[in-house]
């Protein structure tokens, strides 16, 4: 059998440059319309026994070429256990080293969330009674964009992931959350859903997930940059859920993301939008804080750096919605590599932490809805 490499798949993305015995030439492809790319996910058929050297050869040109120092690949047989691989990064070239097992062997930038498993996903969670489900609208490929309610408390809690498309943790974190959410004998989440209306929206860029993009939709636009102004013809996933947001208020809001750079479980807020409120800004300060005590996998030492007054980016949602709904917002962001603060020399940053973590942070919601609910009275 000889050894071949493909990516015309839910998600894959990889271009062959040459095979040169066990060291192979790869290149990523860019998203579509755009120079955004870091995402890759392709497989390798027939190098069981072999020391493969697959080398990433436009790497240092990606998205986020600091991303790379300290980062480890993953590899898979199943796409369900997906563990971590030497890789190294020099002189613009990201190495990637496996011994294949077996003739079938995937590899990826992060453990992949694909539409179809979007799909299983979406058909168990409506399932269950409480849960209601609609079509915010479709997409500019034509797929759906999902949305799931559940609770009928007076707090407008909206929870939504996904819109840069490789970063797949968002996806696995969302699943840690419905499975919580949906759980009878939960007393966090039977609370959540009495106090709580909450509104999710596991994938808001359907396209760009399975078109194999890192960042972009079909239209190659950044949908964390268009919620100042969003637009059917560039970036109808915007228009629709905003939309939706307008019918209903926002008090609460999550927006789930990956960091490609920095090897630690954050959050990013609001601050610099023009209307902050003290007590607004507390509350976020106050999610965080909880959030520490709940789970050794999150920190806030390390995080991105925060607007000066007046300099919210309010192209991007958390800052929109505060400004907008007068929210208590926010950005979540995991890693691709590993948490620094608690490394797995195996698996790494992986979609179980990643669904305790979701567990973590509706735990922090809980524990403060008496002050959310004073704020918004």
């Amino acid at each position: 059998m000889s050894l071949s490499i493909s990516s015309p798949f839910d998600g894959g993305n990889i271009k062959l440059v040459t095979v040169e015995g066990d060291r192979i030439d790869l290149e990523i492809v860019k998203d579509h319309q755009s120079d955004f790319y870091q995402w890759f996910y392709f497989r390798v058929t027939g190098a069981a026994g072999r020391d493969l050297e697959l080398r990433i050869l436009n790497a240092a040109g990606s998205a986020y070429p600091n991303g790379w120092e300290g980062y480890r690949a993953c590899v898979s047989y199943d796409r369900d256990e997906w563990e971590r691989t030497d890789t190294s990064y020099d002189d613009g070239i990201l190495t990637i080293r496996v011994s294949p097992a077996a003739d079938s062997v995937w590899i990826a930038y992060f453990a992949p969330y694909t539409m179809e498993r979007h799909h299983d996903l979406i058909a168990s969670v409506i399932e269950h009674p409480g849960v209601a489900y609609r079509s915010l609208g479709q997409t500019l490929d034509g797929q759906e964009i999902d949305y799931l309610r559940m609770g009928d408390g007076p707090l407008q809690v909206w929870i939504y992931g996904r819109q840069h498309p490789g970063e797949t943790m968002a996806e696995w974190w969302m699943e840690g959350a419905l499975e919580k959410l949906l759980d009878p004998a939960d007393p966090v989440a039977r609370q959540l859903r009495q106090r709580t209306t909450l509104h999710i929206v596991p994938n808001l860029n359907p396209d760009g997930s399975r078109r194999g993009h890192l960042r972009t939709n079909a239209a190659g636009v950044n949908l964390n940059r268009e919620w100042h102004a969003p637009s059917l013809e560039k970036s109808p996933e915007v228009v629709h859920i905003l939309k939706a947001m307008d019918a209903t208020g926002v008090d609460f809001a999550m927006d789930v993301h990956g960091d490609e750079a920095i090897p630690h479980n954050f959050l990013a807020g609001f601050e610099g939008i023009p209307s902050i409120k003290e007590e607004q800004l507390e509350l976020f300060h106050r999610f965080g804080n909880e959030l520490v005590a709940r789970s050794p996998d999150f920190q806030k030492k390390h995080g991105y750096e925060v607007a000066k007054p007046g300099q919210a980016n309010m192209s991007m949602s958390t800052a929109q919605l505060a400004e907008r709904f007068g929210a208590v917002s926010m950005t979540l962001e995991m890693p691709f590599k590993d948490n620094a603060d608690l490394p797995d020399p195996e698996y790494g940053w992986s979609p179980d932490r990643c669904r305790l973590l979701a567990r973590a942070c509706l735990d922090s919601l809980h524990g403060m809805l008496d002050e959310l609910a004073d704020y918004r009275a």
